[in-house]
């Protein structure tokens, strides 16, 4: 019930309808408290804390997911190759840990959330989580001395921590209706700082409104892999003409049908809560002979005996494309810092 009342919420916000109208007084209100929080920082009534090393900020201002992961992931990826030690701090959405806490590859999801999980798994990189970043970032650099830039999976309305590269993030939904909150789904005005605006979506698809020299970042579908067996492994084209339920635990499922249906596959859809808290029984009554996960949602099944096994479902990874050029421009503007 929560998940389908967040989806219209999200579909209400895409335009300006009655419940734009009666709210958007109150995103007025929500909008000058963004802007009084600003001011007490730019007049040095309120510190920010800088750490000892650069800090990229990605993030966004759109209410729910616009594909930071795979973005941070990418980024964490691109800095190691180029010689760079690379961190990553996060808030680990739905993590019960009330301390800081490192992310081993192992780490229970319900612990230090999905997210971060995932992040540590993909980059092989030190993750460490905490609802305070500053935190979370000096014991990261305690732990690992030889870190050299710190990335943050979101956090732009962390103010507390400075941050040195801000990355703004956007979808095909590009602003949606333009209003903040509880208007509209925006946390801050459009017109916010950033170093970098990204635009998550398929090649085609054009937003307008996010601002300009916008990098488009698409997701790829990589080698699908097996979840009770790793080892065995296929690609999307393989599936046609399988009974297929795609399931998604994710801030926008829709862009992972999409992508799966721009493989050629037809399938049922199964639209989850983002961050689902997955448990034996969420595939038991599905009737299919192939059940397709993200691999965020991956994290959490492999955790749980009764779908570990299930050799109905399969992890369809995604690596994030971009432009070669930004992450010369990125260097560039970490080694100016």
């Amino acid at each position: 019930m929560r998940a389908l009342l967040e989806a219209a919420l999200l579909r209400a916000w895409l335009r300006r309808g009655w419940l734009a109208c009666v709210f958007w007084p109150v995103s007025k209100l929500f909008q000058l408290i963004i802007q009084f929080r600003l001011g007490l920082i730019m007049l040095g009534y309120k510190s920010q804390t800088r750490l000892a090393v650069p800090v990229i900020m990605v993030g966004n201002i759109f209410i729910g997911g616009t594909g930071k992961t795979p973005l941070v992931i990418w980024l964490a990826q691109q800095l190691k190759r180029a010689g760079k030690h690379p961190g990553v701090i996060s808030r680990g959405y739905g993590a019960s840990a009330e301390t800081i806490s490192e992310v081993w590859t192992d780490s229970l999801a319900s612990v230090v959330g999905d997210e971060p999980l995932l992040i540590a798994q993909r980059t092989s990189c030190p993750v460490m989580v905490g609802r305070d970043r500053v935190a979370a970032g000096r014991a990261l650099l305690e732990a690992y001395p030889k870190t050299d830039v710190i990335i943050s999976d979101d956090g732009l309305q962390h103010y507390a921590l400075a941050r040195d590269v801000e990355i703004l993030m956007f979808d095909q939904r590009g602003v949606g209706n333009g209003y903040l909150l509880p208007a509209g789904p925006l946390r801050e005005p459009v017109s916010r700082r950033r170093d970098f605006t990204v635009l998550n979506a398929p090649l085609g698809v054009s937003v307008t409104g996010i601002g300009d020299q916008v990098l488009r970042m698409q997701l790829i579908p990589d080698t699908l892999f097996c979840l009770a067996a790793p080892e065995q492994k296929t690609s999307l084209a393989q599936m046609n003409g399988r009974r297929i339920t795609a399931a998604a635990g994710i801030g926008h499922p829709e862009r992972y049908f999409a992508m799966l249906r721009a493989a050629g596959l037809q399938f049922d859809e199964l639209a989850l809560q983002d961050h689902h808290a997955f448990t034996s029984e969420t595939f038991r009554t599905i009737d299919a002979d192939i059940i397709l996960i993200t691999e965020k949602d991956a994290v959490k099944c492999r955790q749980l005996a009764e779908l570990r096994n299930d050799v109905r479902i399969w992890v369809v990874p995604v690596s994030a494309q971009l432009d070669a050029g930004f992450a010369a421009q990125l260097l560039k503007m970490i080694s100016e810092k």
